[in-house]
């Protein structure tokens, strides 16, 4: 085992925690309103059947998962470990070295996914990691200003949507005021 600075090279810089929740509206009043959290950004995944919501808070940030439909594969986490932790996220200037790294270094990457350099990542299993879910990933946007036109009540309300990796206000849903 090599010392902490880091052999490999890769300095990946912490990005954020990803919680699963069953209603994002609830632990967002706990992040923002109790705890002074600032929404950052966010909106509905429908690759994913995801919403998320990004929360600046003390230097870091929090993002909130809810499952959109029982297709999505948090819907099944929740059901079988409740509420919590989900993934620890860590940006990578190059993702396809640190897929080399990892892979060499005997800790298999899965779903990974290169083709949007908005949003390119993979993951490490909890199985090889020894309990969280890792992800990394490598992005050619920054995640830790607003993104105009987006609001928490538009994510909310689903009237932000993912489109291309990035958070893009629907043109078709009018949202209440």
């Amino acid at each position: 085992m090599s010392e902490s600075t880091g052999s490999a090279g890769l300095s990946p810089r912490f990005d954020h925690i990803g919680l699963a929740v069953r209603d994002a509206a609830a632990a967002a009043h706990l992040f923002i309103d109790v705890l002074g959290g600032q929404f950052i950004l966010g909106g509905d995944n429908h690759d994913t059947d995801n919403r998320v919501v990004q929360i600046g808070l003390g230097g870091s940030k929090v993002e909130l998962l809810q499952p959109l439909t029982e297709r999505s594969a948090l819907h099944g986490f929740l059901r079988k470990r409740g509420e919590g932790f989900h993934h620890a996220t860590f940006v990578v200037e190059d993702l396809e070295r640190a897929i080399e790294t990892c892979v060499e270094a005997s800790f298999p990457v899965t779903q990974t996914d290169l083709a949007n350099p908005t949003w390119r990542e993979t993951f490490l299993s909890p199985r090889v990691t020894g309990g969280p879910l890792l992800q990394l990933v490598s992005t050619d946007r920054s995640w830790t200003d607003p993104v105009d036109g987006v609001d928490l009540r538009g994510v909310l309300a689903g009237a932000v949507e993912f489109q291309q990796a990035w958070p893009v206000p629907r043109g078709d849903l009018e949202v209440e005021k």
